[in-house]
């Protein structure tokens, strides 16, 4: 269950043969993310288990099960700031219910990120998830 901007995420990977050019592709979509502002980067929205420094701040728009759910990101390594960007795209715009039933694992494999990341970037992309399914899940509760 992707959104329609990932999935053109998705078909836009198909069409870059090598690695070097995704990488490349994930680096220019975090430079593309507005810049969070400095009073956020901050330890409430610091994510734990990430080798680099990365801040979330979540915007929820609504209350309840139907809340819809976005949220701000920022990193100081270039390629977790392209990641924070992928997972912008598979969440933002979806309900915060909707948002624990997305299989992030599976979508980013669909990218081919699973094989091609460290140990380390994998484990910081999964706390990554693991902070943004509990915001949302912290959100569907109020």
């Amino acid at each position: 269950m992707a959104s329609p901007a990932f999935e053109e995420i998705a078909e836009t990977f198909d069409f870059l043969d090598d690695w070097e050019d995704r990488y490349r592709h994930v680096i220019e979509m975090g430079k593309a993310l507005p810049p969070l502002d400095e009073a956020l980067k901050v330890p409430a929205t610091k994510v734990e288990g990430c080798a680099s420094q990365v801040w979330l701040m979540p915007r929820i728009e609504g209350t309840g099960p139907q809340a819809v759910f976005d949220f701000e990101g920022a990193s100081d390594a270039m390629i977790v700031q392209g990641l924070i960007a992928l997972l912008h795209t598979l969440y933002s715009g979806l309900t915060v219910t909707e948002v624990g039933a997305v299989d992030a694992k599976a979508e980013m494999g669909r990218l081919g990120l699973d094989a091609h990341l460290s140990a380390q970037r994998s484990n910081g992309l999964a706390a990554m998830v693991e902070r943004i399914r509990k915001l949302a899940a912290e959100a569907a509760a109020t």
